[in-house]
């Protein structure tokens, strides 16, 4: 069959995702004259991607399994749209290979690999086993059919403690679970079949023997359906938490050029073997002497592709489109060069403070920086639901060298102004600014390791508290306007009683004559000029130095954005003492986030140790214990299995013994 025939063209891309992928996919579509359209969950009804589209369609319901993961909804929408082709993005469907072969019988262009190929190498066990075919090295360990508990307990003990859990199906870090030791085994093998039932509808999972102190790095591969396949290069995506990836680069401080032509040659002659057609990643752990293992093979475009395109000069969703209408993939290796770092952080709402706990509401205020490669799909005032992932945006920064694109990615984020809920902004600067990541030392230990360093408290948080208290003093609606200059009349300390977020701070704040503020907190003094004061900035002098932030206040609550740091407070001078039995002392356990109940692990009538888990709630395809706060005998359980709930709602009561 000539070239010619095996073309399939297309004019109007469905992008079968939302938030900032879908808006990324839709950017470079219509560059090259392609329609756009998006699809919708009740939840996304006013979102972003949904009001930049051509056109739009309702799919469902907010959950994923009534909406994003729903094959016939997305076909639907497909045909009533006009749609010729179907983008999944990332996440969702991109490697389910029934949606992909629903597209094919449908008549439709699946922008990605074929659902033979998604087949092969989207289910862990049967990659390994192409792998190993092919000469790849790959981790020891067990993929065997037989999955009961007690045979994967054997075999996990054959394997040797440290073992890994991962998910047979998908990605992201879901269904991954590190076990120490064979008593820890039964729980987490529990829990990482849940977690990848929820997620990707399949619950089968592989054991791996644990590498110690890896590096995570990635190949990006592209193929054709004429026999050519290229690659790009690697990523270190080392960083993560939760199995899943917070800081990624390219190239890797760790691969010299070596052994980036070893990996890459092995990447593509895999890849090769199984006529892979579009983007592709192969995933290889690095151990400390240098040897990489085969983990998994992402067959889909990666969330942290801007990094390729920027040390590449390629865009990556026009490769993918472009082959999927059949053109000829038109490089060859020799043609890729690689030119200066970049660096990609992956800003989530999340508390890093307390177990990088997913956080859902109203983004109060949103305000991005300049002179970086923002991916976002948000405004100030939009909605961030419970029932997706956490990441919220992307921050990308480019740079001659590693360090000049360090230094611009921090600068980058210390601009970011995401007010209402909470962020882990101010942990990606700790560990961007961290000597071991300055140092190019970071493997995927890195945070557990460096955990309470990246989460201490800053020499200057006083100072900081200070300049909270100081604005909801000038800002407060009950009092008269400020305005600058010397003050004639006789001013008194006024004590405030704030909330951080991490404690309630009494702090006096007094005017002085000269027009300036001192501020008293904890035995320290602080004294304040203000030069401005805006609606949302203030300049001020503080220690012979001028600064500015950035603030939103909203009614009793103040945030504030000062050197890369947001501060959520409250001002509490005024209010009622709440009461000490919201912290779980009373007996009753409260949900800690918007999220679905997955399993109740107590029983009415049963009893239970302060600290025992009794219920896990899912929440932005996270699980997260939840344990009783007293002993005793659980008297009530308030809610079902499957069900939503709302934070701070009681699912559980327990009988103080």
């Amino acid at each position: 069959m000539s070239e010619a025939m095996r073309r399939t063209p297309f004019f109007k891309v469905l992008v079968a995702n939302r938030g900032e992928i879908a808006l990324r996919i839709m950017r470079t579509a219509r560059r090259l004259g392609h329609g756009v359209v998006a699809v919708y969950s009740d939840a996304d009804r006013d979102a972003l991607h949904v009001r930049e589209a051509d056109q739009a369609v309702r799919i469902g319901e907010a959950l994923p399994a009534q909406s994003y993961l729903r094959i016939d909804a997305i076909i639907a929408a497909a045909r009533a749209s006009g749609a010729g082709a179907v983008h999944p993005g990332y996440g969702f469907l991109a490697e389910n290979e029934d949606f992909a072969q629903a597209c094919r019988d449908a008549g439709l262009v699946f922008i990605g690999p074929s659902p033979e190929a998604i087949r092969a190498m989207g289910n862990k066990a049967g990659a390994k086993d192409i792998m190993q075919k092919a000469g790849v090295p790959v981790v020891p360990g067990y993929q065997g059919a037989d999955q009961g508990d007690a045979v994967m307990l054997a075999e996990a003990k054959k394997i040797g403690f440290p073992v890994m859990i991962k998910a047979v199906a998908g990605g992201g870090g879901r269904g991954m679970r590190l076990v120490a030791d064979a008593a820890a085994f039964p729980d987490a093998l529990r829990s990482a079949r849940s977690e990848a039932q929820g997620a990707f509808g399949d619950g089968g999972v592989i054991l791996e023997r644990a590498i110690v102190n890896p590096r995570h790095i990635e190949i990006q591969l592209f193929g054709d359906r004429y026999g050519n396949a290229v690659h790009l290069g690697e990523r270190d995506c080392s960083v993560q938490r939760r199995h899943q990836k917070l800081i990624e680069e390219a190239p890797s401080p760790k691969v010299t050029a070596e052994l980036r032509a070893r990996m890459g040659e092995v990447a593509v002659a895999a890849v090769k073997s199984i006529g892979y057609e579009g983007a592709g990643t192969l995933e290889f752990l690095l151990d400390e002497s240098g040897e990489f293992y085969f983990m998994e093979m992402n067959t889909r475009l990666q969330v942290e592709h801007p990094v390729t395109e920027a040390i590449t000069g390629l865009d990556l969703v026009e490769l993918q489109l472009r082959i999927a209408a059949g053109e000829p993939l038109g490089l060859r290796q020799e043609d890729i060069k690689f030119s200066g770092h970049a660096i990609e952080v992956r800003l989530c709402s999340e508390d890093a403070g307390h177990d990088f706990m997913p956080q859902s509401g109203r983004m109060a205020l949103w305000q991005m920086p300049e002179g970086a490669r923002v991916e976002h799909a948000l405004q100030s005032g939009s909605e961030i639901p419970p029932f997706y992932d956490s990441m919220i945006a992307k921050v990308i920064a480019y740079g001659v060298d590693r360090n000049e694109a360090r230094g611009r990615l921090i600068c980058a984020l210390e601009q970011t102004a995401a007010f209402g809920v909470t962020t882990n902004q101010g942990f990606l600067i700790s560990c961007l600014r961290h000597p071991g990541f300055a140092r190019g030392e970071a493997t995927t230990s890195f945070i557990g390791k460096h955990r309470d360093e990246l989460l201490a408290a800053r020499n200057d948080d006083k100072a900081e508290a200070a300049l909270a208290a100081l604005l909801l003093y000038v800002t407060n609606p009950h009092a008269a306007p400020w305005r600058s200059g010397r003050s004639l009349a006789a001013t008194f300390p006024l004590t405030m009683r704030i909330d951080l977020g991490h404690g309630v701070k009494e702090i006096d704040i007094v005017r002085e004559r000269d027009g300036g503020y001192l501020a008293a907190v904890d035995g320290s003094e602080f004294r304040f000029g203000i030069d401005e004061l805006g609606r949302d900035t203030i300049r001020f002098r503080t220690d012979g130095l001028m600064a500015s932030a950035k603030f939103l206040r909203d009614a009793d609550r103040l945030y504030l954005l000062h050197r890369g740091v947001t501060i959520a407070t409250r001002d509490l001078t005024l209010a009622a003492p709440v009461s000490a039995a919201a912290g779980g002392g009373d007996g009753k356990v409260r949900a800690a986030m918007n999220g679905r109940v997955v399993a109740l692990l107590v029983k009415p009538g049963e009893q239970v140790a302060a600290g025992q888990p009794v219920m896990t709630l899912e929440a932005m395809k996270m699980e997260h214990v939840h344990m009783a706060g007293v002993a005793g005998t659980v008297s009530a359980i308030d809610v079902a299995e499957g069900e939503q709930v709302t934070t701070g709602r009681i699912v559980v009561e327990i009988a103080v013994a």
